[in-house]
C-alpha cells in the first residue's frame, strides 16, 4: 500500500511540475514551447481530469500565438521591405505547422464548461505559396545584383542566397548556372612556393612534399592552393615558405660505463642472532628467512646522436596590392638517436626495459640531406596548423 501511495505521489508531483512549467512558458510569451509541452502531455489520456489544465493552456497559447504571428505579418507587409520576405514566408509556415501539430489530438473537451476547446484553423496554402514565390524572386534578384559586384565576399553571399533558393525552389530559372558563376568568382586562388635563404640545399623531395597541398586537405569551397601556377587563373594571394636557417649538429658518439645491481631471492637460510646462533620459535624449531643474493653487471653504453633544426617563416602576400598581409615563424627539429650497450657480469641486474639495448649495435648516421628531409613531417604539421588558424578570409 505504501508503495502505491509513493508512486501516486511521485506521479502527481511530476504532473504538477509539468503544469507549472507550461504556465510559466505561457506567461513569458513563449507560446510555441507551451504548445509543445501541452501537446506532448495530451497525447495520452487526453480526456482525464488530470490533463484539463493542459487543454486550457493549449487553447490560450494557440490563440495568442496565432494573433501575434498575424499581427507581425501585417506589420511586415505594411513596411514593404523586401528583407522581410523570408520572415513573412517562415511565419506562414509556422502558422500552418502549429495547426498540424495540434490537429492529431483533437477534439479536446473542457469538462467543467461542457464544451470542446476552440482552435480556429485557417488554410494558409495560398499565403505560403505567394510568400514563397516572392521570397524566391527576391533571392534570385538579390543574387543577380551581388554578382555584378567586384567584391569576392559579395559573390559568396550570392552563392549562399542561390543555394538557399535551390533548396527552396529546385531548378528555379538559371539559379544553378549562377551558383557556378558565384563559386568561381568568390574563390580565392593561392600560389604556394618556397624560397631558400640558407647556405644548405633543400632536398627536392622535401620541397615537393611541403608544397603538395593536396595532402594537407586544406582546399575548401572558397580557397584553392596551387603549388604550380595554372593558365587562365588570376591568383589572389601568394603563400611563401621561406627557409631561413638550417642547423645540423656534428655526428656524436657518447660513451658511459655504469654498474647495475639487483637483489633477488635465492632460497632460505636460518635466522641467526647477534652471537651467530640459530633463532628458534616457541616450539624449538629454527626460524627460516628468505636468502638474497646480489646480481651485478658492468654496462658499457654508447649513444649515437645527430640533430637537425630548421627555421622558416610563412608569408601571406596580397597579389592585388603586392603587400605583405601576415607573416608567421615556424620551426622544426629532428633528432637521430641510437643507443646500444654491452655488459660484463649478469645482465639480469638490469631493468627489463633496458634489455633491448643489448641486442642493438652501431648504425650508419643519416646524411645531412636525409636529416633535413626527416624534419618534413613535423614542419608540415606546423605549417598546416598555421594555415588553418590564420585563414586568408574569414
Amino acid at each position: 500500500m505504501q508503495k502505491i501511495t509513493l508512486l501516486f505521489s511521485l506521479f502527481f508531483l511530476a504532473v504538477s511540475c509539468g503544469v507549472k512549467t507550461t504556465q510559466s512558458l505561457l506567461s513569458d510569451g513563449n507560446y510555441d514551447a507551451a504548445i509543445e509541452r501541452s501537446v506532448e502531455a495530451l497525447r495520452t489520456k487526453k480526456d482525464s481530469k488530470g490533463k484539463q489544465e493542459y487543454v486550457y493552456m493549449l487553447e490560450e497559447a494557440f490563440a495568442k500565438a496565432k494573433e501575434r504571428d498575424l499581427r507581425n505579418i501585417d506589420m511586415m507587409e505594411k513596411e514593404q521591405n523586401k528583407a522581410n520576405l523570408k520572415s513573412i514566408f517562415n511565419t506562414y509556415l509556422q502558422l500552418n505547422n502549429r495547426q498540424e501539430k495540434i490537429r492529431p489530438i483533437l477534439p479536446l473537451r473542457l469538462l467543467k464548461q461542457g464544451r470542446e476547446a476552440v482552435f480556429v484553423f485557417d488554410n494558409y496554402s495560398d499565403q505560403i505559396v505567394k510568400s514563397k514565390n516572392a521570397f524566391a524572386k527576391y533571392l534570385y534578384e538579390n543574387a543577380q545584383a551581388l554578382l555584378k559586384s567586384k567584391n569576392k565576399l559579395d559573390f559568396r553571399k550570392a552563392y549562399d542566397d542561390l543555394a538557399y533558393l535551390e533548396n527552396l525552389s529546385p531548378n528555379y530559372k538559371d539559379a544553378k548556372k549562377l551558383m557556378e558563376s558565384a563559386l568561381a568568382k568568390g574563390t580565392d586562388y593561392v600560389d604556394v612556393y618556397a624560397t631558400n635563404q640558407t647556405d644548405l640545399v633543400i632536398p627536392r623531395m622535401l620541397q615537393e612534399d611541403l608544397l603538395d597541398f593536396k595532402t594537407y586537405g586544406l582546399n575548401d569551397k572558397w580557397t584553392v592552393y596551387h603549388s604550380a601556377r595554372q593558365k587562365n587563373i588570376v591568383y589572389d594571394y601568394s603563400l611563401i615558405i621561406n627557409f631561413v636557417q638550417i642547423a645540423i649538429s656534428p655526428e656524436q658518439i657518447k660513451e658511459r660505463e655504469f654498474i647495475k645491481e639487483k637483489q633477488i631471492k635465492d632460497g632460505e637460510k636460518t635466522l641467526l642472532d647477534s652471537r651467530g646462533k640459530p633463532v628458534k620459535d616457541s616450539s624449538g624449531k629454527e626460524i627460516k628467512v628468505d636468502n638474497y643474493k646480489t646480481l651485478r653487471a658492468n654496462v658499457y653504453e654508447s649513444r649515437q646522436f645527430k640533430s637537425c633544426f630548421v627555421s622558416a617563416k610563412v608569408d601571406y602576400v596580397d597579389l592585388k596590392t603586392n603587400q605583405l598581409v601576415q607573416t608567421f615563424p615556424v620551426t622544426s627539429e629532428y633528432v637521430f638517436e641510437n643507443i646500444y650497450s654491452t655488459y660484463k657480469g649478469d645482465r639480469s641486474a638490469c631493468d627489463q626495459d633496458y634489455m633491448g639495448y643489448f641486442s642493438k649495435g652501431s648504425v650508419a648516421f643519416p646524411n645531412n640531406e636525409q636529416m633535413i628531409f626527416d624534419t618534413g613531417e613535423d614542419l608540415k604539421a606546423k605549417l598546416k596548423s598555421i594555415i588553418v588558424q590564420n585563414q586568408i578570409r574569414r
